[in-house]
């Protein structure tokens, strides 16, 4: 078991649950519903994970390689890149600042090390001897 992914995985669902509840209660009051909906795809993406994170915190017993060991990496920086990017183009565009164009193209970042760090835990697996 890896003990730092499985912290790292439990704050991230308390800001998970906070953030949600911040969305569902008091940022629909605030923003357009287009930055609501961006705003919980961040959250959902964020949460669905977490739980990766998890499983790989709980994988790594019996799976205990580098490619396990990026896969939770990957998951961490997605979730960063994805979602953090997702909360700041929320942010951004319900304060109505103008120049923060750049924050869009952050997004795949944070897709492309999801689907990464799904790749690694088949290739963790697979590499099992």
């Amino acid at each position: 078991m890896h003990k730092g992914f499985l912290k790292t995985a439990f704050i991230l669902g308390a800001l998970t649950v906070a953030f949600g509840a911040f969305g569902a209660h008091a940022l629909k009051e605030m923003v357009s519903q287009r930055v609501l909906v961006i705003f919980e795809t961040a959250v959902r993406y964020q949460f669905y994970h977490l739980i990766a994170l998890i499983v790989v915190a709980i994988l790594y017993k019996e799976f205990k390689n580098k490619w396990m060991l990026a896969a939770g990496y990957l998951f961490i920086a997605g979730i960063i890149l994805f979602s953090g990017s997702l909360y700041m183009l929320c942010f951004v565009q319900g304060l109505v600042l103008p120049g923060y164009k750049w924050l869009g193209p952050i997004t795949p970042f944070g897709g492309l090390s999801f689907i990464t760090g799904w790749i690694m835990m088949i290739i963790a697996v697979l590499k099992k001897k």
